[in-house]
């Protein structure tokens, strides 16, 4: 394989860091995924929402798909725990509604449109089919919900049983259940499930970026001593 600028940048960064911190790097990369997503509709009670970013950082759920409508998504350090730093967030905002043009774009990614809410074509979690593809797992907001174009843009839906009073959890509870047996499901499959080459490597080189201080003046220097690698 070519060596490229990036992976001598590793390399190179390398050195400033504890080994026991790059083997850390090691042992989360190797439980990371992208044939799980989690896209989250106009969520408001910033407590909640944090709290899915820390599941997800849990479960190895690199990707979160943050759909904003009517309410802007805020994060609660004291609840996130970092997380953020940890995963990537694609916020969709751009337009006054914003939940069609953000499915579709997952579905061009290969993504099939799992809508967690009960409906006469559901299917239990338990019973759900991972083999068929790639998922975004998508949660609305507490109180309204999956918006209706949200039910309109599924490509499937999916419950979690519940034996109760009440009629739903609420949605960090939901996202921690869904993700806990879904990961656990994927992990015991045939499933091809960890990241590409170039994607393991890119997530190594940002979070070993985030761990420097002043990594900027280390990259400056990379780039003097070695001049013939900044095209390649």
């Amino acid at each position: 394989m070519k060596t490229t600028y990036r992976d001598q940048l590793i390399t190179y960064l390398s050195q400033f860091l504890l080994e026991r911190r790059i083997l850390r790097f090691d042992e989360i990369l190797q439980n990371r995924t992208e044939h799980l997503t989690v896209v989250l509709e106009d969520i408001y009670q910033s407590q909640n929402a944090s709290a899915v970013l820390r599941t997800c950082d849990c479960f190895g759920i690199q990707d979160v798909h943050i759909i904003e409508n009517n309410y802007n998504y805020k994060i609660n350090p004291d609840v996130a725990m970092g997380s953020d730093k940890w995963i990537d967030l694609h916020f969709h905002d751009q337009k006054a509604k914003n939940t069609i043009p953000a499915l579709r774009k997952l579905k061009k990614q290969g993504y099939r449109i799992v809508a967690t809410t009960p409906h006469k074509n559901d299917v239990n979690l338990e019973s759900f089919d991972l083999t068929k593809g790639k998922v975004a797992l998508v949660f609305g907001s507490e109180v309204p919900g999956i918006s209706e174009d949200v039910m309109q843009e599924a490509d499937e839906f999916m419950k979690i049983p519940m034996y109760g009073f009440t009629e739903s959890f609420n949605i960090s509870v939901s996202a921690a259940i869904c993700l806990h047996h879904l990961v656990w499901k994927l992990h015991q499959s045939d499933i091809d499930w960890h990241l590409p080459y170039d994607r393991n490597r890119d997530l190594r080189l940002d979070w070993m970026i985030k761990s420097l201080k002043k990594p900027e003046l280390l990259i400056q220097n990379f780039e003097k001593l070695n001049p013939h690698l900044l095209h390649k």
